[in-house]
């Protein structure tokens, strides 16, 4: 099959004749509708991120299941599905509380070891002297292929009147930002809201702040188009954080700070302004991801007295199972807003320019469809 190989980071990806094993025991095999391009494929090919190598790229995506490994009951071939870049184990004491998006041998295995739950890939590629060279899986994914290999637990089944070419933002975007509002944050109606950055996730974080019946969303960024496209998506205000200072614009707008500020960026400064923006009780809710090593600060002794918070949200700690099926249905029920996040489609072996578009600023998610 065709597949996007990464090998070094800054050096262009290219699309490669890649062997895919059948599923094991616990796996299936899915064909790939659509495949989302997200910064986190933008951090790992700038080397912001620790990632093994060479890897098979993608970790968004949507398709139709093809192949069943042994012992699968919970899918059926033809089952319309979006991939989960946390395929639970459902055996680590995080699974078994409900914490899914914490599973301990995803952290260990999946994604330390770039492999599948068994510590072994199904990936490999032929060389020109005959050898065969194994490829690492990325988030036990891989979605810019035509075909891949994952756990059953990172194949969600979804409704098959859901357009596959759509809904593959559900499995990190849309997941990652409604989730973090709606599990991590746990906003209550009435609430204050400024969501700092308004692409793919942070979009997804203004209109899950909306579902969840806060007052106001401050919307803010440096590209006004961005916060243009936020108050489509159920912003209030915006602020051009181009045009000055974005805490002291957000005093002036909100002077007793808000009850939630999320960071949809990752940078230093970005959680910083999170922080600096919360009033009494308040708390910032970190969603953007930063590259390793990266450090931010804050006054302690500011955040006790203010009964204030700091929360990290890893993947809107979600529920895989229960979460993706029912934002699915948010969609097609017409709460969501899913097709305007969809900058455009590119075919497979575009994979190097759609990962340009993303680093450009000027998108907000490129679909691959093989």
């Amino acid at each position: 099959m065709k597949a996007v190989v990464f090998r070094e980071p800054n050096t262009r990806v290219a699309v490669a004749d890649v062997t895919l094993a059948p599923p094991k025991a616990g796996e299936v095999r899915v064909k790939i509708a659509a495949a989302g391009v997200c910064h986190s494929d933008l951090h790992v090919k700038r080397g912001e991120w620790e990632a093994p190598a060479p890897m098979v790229m993608g970790h968004e995506g949507s398709g139709v299941v093809l192949e069943l490994g042994e012992g699968v009951t919970s899918l059926a071939v033809g089952d319309h599905v979006v991939l989960s870049w946390v395929p639970p184990c459902g055996e680590c004491r995080y699974c078994l509380q409900g914490h899914e998006a914490r599973c301990q041998k995803v952290a260990q295995v999946i994604n330390a070891k770039g492999s599948l739950f068994d510590g072994t890939s199904r990936l490999s590629l032929e060389q020109e002297d005959g050898d065969t060279e194994s490829l690492h899986h990325y988030l036990g994914v891989s979605s810019f292929a035509e075909e891949v290999v994952v756990p059953a637990s990172g194949a969600i089944k979804v409704r098959d009147d859901a357009p596959l070419d759509v809904i593959a933002v559900v499995g990190c975007a849309v997941a990652t930002g409604v989730g973090a509002v709606m599990n991590t944050g746990a906003v209550e109606p009435g609430s204050i809201v400024a969501v700092i950055g308004c692409g793919g996730v942070g979009l997804n974080v203004v209109q899950g702040a909306k579902l969840a019946g806060a007052e106001r969303i401050i919307a803010i960024d440096v590209v006004p188009e961005k916060t243009d496209m936020a108050m489509q998506f159920g912003a209030t205000d915006r602020i051009d954080a181009s045009e000055g200072n974005a805490v002291e614009q957000l005093f002036e707008l909100i002077p007793d700070g808000v009850d939630y500020a999320f960071d949809a960026i990752g940078r230093t400064v970005t959680t910083e302004q999170a922080i600096q923006m919360l009033g009494l009780g308040g708390a910032a809710v970190i969603v953007g991801l930063p590259p390793t090593g990266a450090k931010a600060s804050f006054e302690p002794l500011v955040l006790a007295e203010a009964d204030q918070r700091i929360l990290g949200s890893n993947y809107g700690s979600v529920r895989p199972s229960i979460d993706i099926p029912a934002l699915v249905d948010r969609y097609m029920d017409g709460q969501l807003k899913l097709d305007p996040l969809i900058s455009g489609r590119r075919p497979l072996d575009e994979a190097a320019e759609a990962l340009d578009d993303l680093a450009s600023g000027g998108v907000l998610r490129t679909l691959l469809i093989p």
